[in-house]
Parts: structure tokens; sequence; C-alpha cells
């Protein structure tokens, strides 16, 4: 099998001009490389899961959930805006094409509880930045991050404190 990365395929001009998506449905589709990709994402918090993964929509969601499962832990959705029923917290931010919000509901990780924040893909940072400020807000241990891709022209990891771990799925 050729690594999970090959199958990630670009798609120029979406969602905006000049944007070039990075379309991980053919990791997906393909179980073994799936199963791969979330073992190499699992593999720095193995030995001392956290509490919860805080998965970002809607991409963030898949790996977290998988995540959870594979290491035994709680699925925290973190979502776009209107789309949790109970009380929430919020937290604005930028985009590379534009600006949104975050929302998580206000009790879904207890004081204390550790956390790993799962996205797909790191671009400009600002999901991540605005999924740590929502954890933090809840009183959440934040262990570090957990992406699956990382567009280093974007300097995301810029905007990551330098003291919490940023663990980027090896692509070779």
């Amino acid at each position: 099998m050729a690594h999970w990365s090959t199958l990630i395929r670009e798609i120029p001009d979406f969602p905006r001009p000049g944007i070039v998506f990075k379309d991980i449905t053919p990791v997906l589709a393909d179980p073994r490389a799936f199963a791969a990709a979330i073992e190499a994402m699992a593999a720095p918090w193995r030995d001392a899961p956290p509490t919860a993964f805080l998965g970002i929509e809607s991409r963030g969601f898949i790996f977290a959930a998988a995540l959870a499962q594979a290491l035994g832990t709680g699925f925290v959705p973190v979502r776009k805006p209107g789309k949790l029923p109970a009380r929430t917290l919020r937290h604005d931010y930028a985009l590379e094409y534009g600006r949104d919000r975050l929302e998580v509901h206000a009790d879904a990780v207890p004081p204390g509880a550790s956390v790993v924040l799962v996205d797909d893909v790191l671009a400009t940072g600002g999901t991540l930045a605005a999924a740590l400020a929502l954890a933090r807000a809840q009183g959440a241990h934040v262990l570090g991050a957990a992406v699956l891709v990382e567009l280093p022209a974007l300097e995301g990891r810029a905007r990551w404190p330098a003291d919490l771990p940023l663990q980027i799925a090896p692509t070779d």
C-alpha cells in the first residue's frame, strides 16, 4: 500500500480562487490508509491518552472520533455557530479566506480534564487557536494538538504556543 499521504489530492481554487484545498476523502475511503493515518495521529498520545479529543468541525470530527475510539477516550465536537443545543462558549477567529466562529458546549469538558485538539489541516492556525481558547475557557488542561496535514507556507504553526506539542502526522 502506498503511504496514506499520497492519497490526499489538491483541488485548486476551492472554496475560493487562490485557495488550494486538501481533499482527504480518498484517505477516508481507503480502510488501510485511514487506519494508518489514525495510527500516525494516535502514536504521540498512546502512552498517556487524554480524557477527550476535541474535534474541530467538520473534518476534524472524523479524526477526533476515530482517535477517541482507538485510545478509549471521549470525543467532544467543536462546532460552527448554531449547531449545539445547550449553552455554549464561543470564539471568533480569522481564516485564510475570511472570518468564522467556533462553539463548544459550556459543560463539555470538566475543569482539569486533559484534552487534545484535532483538525485535519493546519493552515493559518486560526481554527486551532480558537479551539485552544475554548478549551482553556472550560478549564481544560490542553496537552497539545494532532493534525493530519500542515500547510507550512501559511505559517499556522507560528500561532500555536511554543510550549504545547503540535503533532503533525508523519507523511513518510
